[in-house]
């Protein structure tokens, strides 16, 4: 299965910082046997991260964002990724910031989404390495059997259970 990760932050993009975030979003959804086949930084906006959603739905089987899910005016990860899902798949993030309670008080100030466009999932992680490691290790698990039922006609659970 492919994957796609999408760092979504203006200072990146500008060349100011480095992309600390994507790097590990990369290595840890490889450790659930998705092979990353691209990887974008693009700056904080609606137009800019639909564009590269759209541009990666379809290419990857699971398109993973790192940024842009928080409270700041320009953190809008989630309404760009609300404008081209087909359907949301709510549990995803509700368990990443459910695993964050008690933990980190700031984890429920993530607005994260996921959903599915045709048959790719696209998931919104927070921006720092700190949650990107959490929150794949809440969901990261179920990704694969996720993405394995988008790709298959076969609709019996049973046959992705491992």
């Amino acid at each position: 299965m492919k994957a796609a990760i999408i760092t979504v932050s203006d200072r990146v993009s500008r060349g100011e910082a480095d992309d600390r975030s994507g790097p590990v979003a990369a290595r840890l959804v490889e450790s659930y046997g998705f092979e990353v086949v691209a990887t974008a930084v693009v700056p904080d906006g609606v137009d800019s991260v639909a564009d590269a959603l759209l541009a990666h739905a379809g290419r990857a089987d699971l398109v993973l964002t790192t940024g842009g899910t928080g409270f700041a005016p320009r953190d809008l990860t989630p309404e760009a990724t609300r404008s081209v899902i087909d359907r949301p798949a709510p549990g995803l993030a509700e368990a990443m910031r459910a695993a964050t309670f008690g933990v980190n008080p700031h984890g429920m100030l993530s607005r994260g989404v996921a959903g599915i466009r045709g048959t790719t999932l696209i998931v919104n992680l927070p921006g720092s390495v700190k949650g990107v490691e959490e929150s794949l290790g809440v969901i990261g698990p179920a990704l694969a059997h996720g993405v394995g039922l988008l790709l298959s006609a076969d609709t019996d659970h049973n046959a992705f259970d491992s």
